[in-house]
């Protein structure tokens, strides 16, 4: 598969791509531990970031939108991978599988998990991260039961409903740009 856009290298691009560039590779995504690249050895951006370069007005939105369901929400962290690891086999995004994979290993996910995960299977999980998955598969098909909304509430507080209805929508987005764009 071929992409469908040349990479923006930081020398090609206009005052606006810069701005969002530095908040992208300046941000949270790039301070503590990389558990994958966000940028190519020639500067450019990887994933869906180079795609948001080329609408920087809804590209800044959707990387703050991303940035605050990364790092400020109520999700523990593996609930938060659990859930867009699900995203990801559900929609057949490698990018946002094999960079969100290697996040999950950092946040105690065992190969067995992620295995189960890749076959959109929540069978293994229980308590709050079982919630999180059942409602997460939930979601992907459109909507929650009374059960499930029963469940993830009892589980997440109505706030974090409404944070893992918007990580669900986010990283169902990107993985739609990412196959359009042809991006790998």
């Amino acid at each position: 598969m071929t992409s469908r856009i040349r990479p923006l290298t930081p020398g090609h691009l206009d005052p606006e791509q810069s701005t969002l560039y530095a908040q992208i590779t300046g941000g949270p995504r790039a301070q503590g531990p990389q558990h994958f690249a966000l940028t190519n050895a020639d500067g450019s951006l990887r994933g869906p970031f180079d795609a948001m370069l080329r609408s920087p007005a809804v590209g800044t939105a959707q990387q703050e939108l991303g940035a605050a369901i990364r790092y400020r929400t109520g999700l523990t962290d593996r609930m938060r991978e659990l859930a867009i690891l699900l995203v990801a086999a559900h929609r057949g995004s490698t990018f946002e599988r094999e960079s969100h994979e290697a996040i999950a290993r950092a946040a105690g996910f065992g190969e067995e998990e992620l295995a189960a995960l890749r076959a959109l299977d929540v069978s293994g999980f229980s308590g709050d991260e079982g919630a999180v998955g059942r409602a997460t598969l939930a979601l992907l098909d459109g909507d929650l039961s009374d059960d499930l909304w029963d469940a993830a509430s009892g589980a997440l507080g109505v706030p974090g409903v409404f944070e893992l209805t918007a990580l669900v929508g986010y990283y169902v987005t990107l993985a739609l740009q990412l196959r359009v764009f042809r991006v790998d």
